[in-house]
């Protein structure tokens, strides 16, 4: 959902700077990057053990929280996400596998007026270890009773296409993140720079079925 449906990733980079500097901590640009398409129950305690130990994790990610929502309003939908979704549910069977907490799933698709359009979402209450590991998308296909080669995963982050990879999906990278030799790199089979892409590589893919 993050970086894919909404571009709330500029949003969640500026709550956890203003979270860690009411610590002190200045963090460069590659540690936000390696975090990207994790939650931050994965991103924050990992940083505070190497930077600031001492600190409380738990009363940093609150402040995360705090500082995110002061700002959600300016949160914004990936061009031609919400189109898409409307046009796919007519013709695939959806689920949404997201890092993000249960609230800000809800803000996020409640903003992009698509929250009914998913057979299976899951969120952070739902899995527990965080990708790359591969169990995100494995709850989603358990849910649809798909096998995994009949999935197409769509991220943007490199754990995403990691995970998607490790799940066994078809992965498809959207460059709404990253570049297209980073994704390239990291191992995914499809690199789109838009939705309208996507749906004419699926029209032309399979045309004439409903898969």
């Amino acid at each position: 959902m993050d970086g894919v449906l909404v571009d709330s990733e500029p949003l969640h980079k500026r709550a956890k700077e203003l979270a860690f500097g009411e610590l002190g901590l200045v963090l460069p640009e590659s540690v936000y990057d390696g975090y990207k398409g994790r939650p931050d129950r994965t991103m924050m305690p990992e940083v505070l053990a190497i930077h600031r130990p001492d600190a409380d994790a738990e009363r940093v990610m609150q402040r995360k929280k705090e500082f995110y929502e002061q700002i959600e309003h300016q949160l914004q939908p990936v061009d031609g996400a919400a189109e898409f979704i409307r046009w796919a549910s007519g013709r695939y069977r959806l689920a949404l596998a997201t890092s993000a907490t249960p609230r800000n799933r809800g803000a996020a698709l409640t903003v992009l007026g698509i929250e009914n359009f998913f057979e299976s979402i899951v969120d952070t209450d739902r899995f527990h270890r965080s990708k790359p590991d591969p169990e995100i998308f494995q709850v989603a296909m358990r849910d649809l009773k798909l096998p995994p080669e009949k999935c197409w995963v769509i991220e943007d982050s490199l754990a995403g296409v990691g995970a998607g990879k490790a799940a066994g999906g078809f992965t498809v990278a959207i460059t709404t993140t990253f570049d297209r030799r980073t994704l390239a790199d990291a191992g995914a089979d499809l690199i789109v720079e838009s939705f309208a892409e996507l749906k004419t590589v699926l029209e032309s893919t399979f045309a004439g079925s409903l898969t």
